[in-house]
């Protein structure tokens, strides 16, 4: 279980790096680093390490979405491993978010 968090309060961007698995194990942190606040002008999750993902890490992506505004929402998913990205679109979740 980990997530790294840094705020960048100058651009107003939030940036979620997670370890080796983003899962269900990190989803209290999740919550409290980014859906318990006022919401950033953009967010970046970044996916360098992330080995594998399950079906609640896509369901905290839609609820950031959601918290993020929507179709307005600014969230950029960079560094994922090419397994990572083909999940993703599979799921339609490059028509939801800027993928890296």
């Amino acid at each position: 279980m980990s997530l790294n968090v840094q705020h960048d309060i100058e651009q107003d961007c939030l940036t979620l790096q997670f370890g080796n698995h983003f899962d269900f194990s990190v989803h209290r942190q999740f919550h409290d680093a980014c859906l318990g606040k006022t919401r950033s002008r953009s967010y970046v999750i970044d996916l360098e390490e992330v080995e594998s993902m399950d079906s609640s890490a896509l369901g905290m992506l839609l609820l950031l979405r959601e918290h993020a505004g929507g179709d307005h929402a600014e969230i950029r998913i960079v560094n994922a491993t090419t397994a990572l990205r083909g999940t993703l679109r599979v799921a339609g979740f490059d028509k939801l978010f800027t993928l890296h």
